[in-house]
């Protein structure tokens, strides 16, 4: 007995905080998503990185058994110094000193990657100026930024979802809930063909070192605005039309991000989204619930309403009449 009336109150206290419950395995389940990339990353990765560092250590040492005029400690300082230059941006090579960070095209693309928070890395302000202007600029840029694709994203999706998945409601009699998701499927591969196979194929060609997977990596890292800068089309060696190509970069890097946020709103829409949406989120009052606390408030106010009028009606008549009281043939003395 006791059991059962202790399971049946538990199972009462897990579905009244249900959506506490739903968000509570959601945390749980998106830091164990955080490890498992943690433990993949790192056992695929560390030992390419060793392999790299016992190569750098091995020519570097070979290098001062071939220069032993030179010491280590110099030989540290000048690798020191032109690593901090390379993070900048700035190389020492004789072959990469033709192409500038800083001339307009180069600072147009650098100036689309701090908007759209993509932000590769592969050149950063050198000046005090140039940082403090980067802070205003993006304090300013990115919330424009935001308004600037919303409002662009709200006007494609009418022309892009939501009248072709209406049409097709109306005029062929089918599912609207089956309809949209064709729809956003449909939608997901022709994004992924236009801006994700077709521009990796062509940077597999116009990049010497880069072939196909990395093409579609850097695709991929560019327009999901992760942009980790390993791979940065445009920085090789005597590119032709580089400004050009810049430019063109710039355009494909906005166009590939509203696409990809018309994509991701079309999604979002879905009813079976919606609904699995609702059970990480806290339930709002029903409408029940209102009408029945309002109708609650209006019969508490017409009781004290009431109340007082009957009160007031009692200090305006306080004596009644004796004829009201006893009638004649009632008393007694009368008769």
């Amino acid at each position: 007995m006791l059991q059962s009336l202790a399971s049946n109150s538990c199972v009462r206290l897990i579905q009244s905080h249900k959506s506490t419950w739903y968000f509570a395995s959601l945390v749980l389940g998106y830091l164990l998503y955080l490890i498992f990339g943690a433990v993949v990353f790192s056992s695929v990765e560390l030992p390419y990185e060793d392999l790299l560092r016992q190569e750098l250590r091995g020519i570097k040492k070979q290098f001062l058994q071939e220069n032993e005029c030179l010491s280590e400690e110099r030989l540290e300082r000048f690798l020191k110094k032109a690593l901090e230059a390379s993070n900048y941006g700035v190389s020492i090579l004789n072959n990469a000193s033709a192409n500038w960070n800083w001339d307009f095209t180069s600072a147009l693309f650098f100036a689309s990657t701090v908007l759209s928070t993509t932000g590769y890395g592969h050149t950063a302000p050198l000046s005090d100026g140039g940082k403090a202007f980067c802070i205003i600029y993006s304090v300013i840029g990115i919330p424009f930024t935001l308004l600037f694709l919303t409002a662009v994203v709200q006007r494609i999706m009418v022309f892009s979802t939501r009248r072709p998945v209406m049409y097709v409601h109306t005029h062929w009699g089918l599912s609207k809930p089956l309809v949209a998701i064709v729809h956003a499927t449909l939608l997901a591969l022709l994004a992924v063909s236009c801006f994700f196979l077709i521009p990796a194929a062509i940077f597999s060609g116009l990049e010497e070192n880069w072939n196909f997977l990395e093409s579609f990596y850097f695709c991929f890292i560019s327009l999901s605005t992760i942009g980790l800068g390993d791979y940065v089309p445009g920085e090789a060696v005597n590119q032709k039309f580089r400004e050009l190509y810049k430019v063109g970069i710039t355009v494909y890097l906005i166009l590939g991000l509203i696409v990809m946020l018309v994509v991701l709103e079309t999604f979002c829409e879905l009813q079976q989204l919606k609904q699995l949406r609702k059970m990480f989120y806290l339930k709002k009052e029903k409408p029940q619930d209102r009408l029945a606390i309002l109708e609650h408030d209006h019969l508490s106010f017409t009781t004290v309403s009431k109340r007082a009028t009957a009160h007031n009606e009692d200090k305006t008549h306080p004596f009644v009449s004796v004829s009201t009281l006893v009638s004649p043939n009632d008393d007694p003395m009368i008769q």
